[in-house]
């Protein structure tokens, strides 16, 4: 007798969730474009709040689908408290009150060449602005992070900055950060000012449109205005790429290898790091919104 082979587990594509419309049209394009790479597997949406399915409806569908396997994939770009603390506690408490399940937890997008390669292009798109006697050695690079209480992720973004600044060739480049992280965008593009550059492109490294996005917009307008002899431009934030699409593939196939791996270089749950010596042990809790007291897991 001929026994057939086990489906492959379900995925689960976990998104933070935001009220703006064009932002869950823009996570839905992404989804449908990993559902076009696995035609021969169930991908689903969740979400961590603001938008359904919630993160626990989505795997309840799964296992009402008959699903006992699920590979869980963040869709976010770094490692902060949402991948380190928050969805685990969800998985964690999902895994047991259903045993039966056994949920593969993936990593985060973190620093990738796919997403370089996307953010050149996105900075590459803006600079036809400038017109013909552009020059990038004039021109001053900002990259803005959403900013985290995590010093692993922060600084992730700085390396983005750093590769982009060398790679590309521009003049000078400034790192800032929506909330939390210092420097913040107001401060970051006024103390960028002084440098005196004539131009100025304003790269958001942010995965889909929100509310992040509308204030580095209105940021940069902010800045405009009160320097018009300086020219700054907002290039766009990555979105549904291909290249983000295939990053999220290879995700996927670490997580199923067991070769997924988090950002713990300088963990501050783990070891004691300036600053974050309090947070060493600490007690793992339920999902916060102000992104601050996050413990780390990895069980999945």
């Amino acid at each position: 007798m001929t026994q057939t082979s086990p489906s492959p587990p379900a995925v689960l594509l976990i998104g933070h969730g935001t009220r703006l419309a064009a932002g869950v049209a823009e996570f839905h394009a992404l989804a449908d474009q990993l559902q076009q790479a696995l035609p021969d597997r169930t991908c689903l949406a969740g979400f961590l709040e603001l938008v359904e399915p919630s993160l626990p409806a989505a795997l309840e569908q799964l296992r009402q689908q008959g699903f006992r396997r699920v590979t869980a994939l963040p869709a976010l770009l770094m490692a902060a408290g949402h991948v380190k603390n928050d969805i685990p506690v969800i998985l964690n408490a999902f895994q047991a009150a259903h045993p039966e399940m056994t949920i593969t937890f993936g990593a985060d997008l973190g620093v990738h060449p796919n997403l370089l390669q996307v953010a050149r292009e996105r900075i590459e798109s803006v600079e036809t602005e400038f017109g013909s006697a552009y020059d990038r050695r004039d021109t001053l690079l900002v990259v803005i992070g959403r900013g985290s209480s995590d010093p692993d992720a922060n600084s992730n973004i700085s390396k983005i900055t750093r590769i982009l600044w060398e790679g590309m060739g521009f003049g000078w480049a400034e790192t800032a950060y929506t909330a939390v992280a210092a420097p913040l965008m107001d401060d970051a593009l006024e103390r960028a000012h002084r440098l005196g550059f004539p131009r100025m492109v304003v790269f958001p490294y942010l995965l889909f449109t929100g509310r992040l996005v509308d204030q580095v917009r209105a940021a940069v307008a902010a800045y405009q205005e009160r320097h018009p002899e300086v020219r700054a431009v907002v290039a766009p934030y990555l979105n549904a790429h291909p290249l983000v699409a295939a990053t999220f593939l290879e995700r996927l196939t670490e997580a199923e290898r067991g070769e997924a791996r988090m950002n713990c270089q300088f963990c501050s749950y783990r070891v004691p790091i300036v600053g974050r010596e309090d947070w060493r042990g600490a007690p793992q809790t339920a999902h916060h919104h102000d992104d601050h007291g996050h413990d780390h897991d990895h069980r999945h």
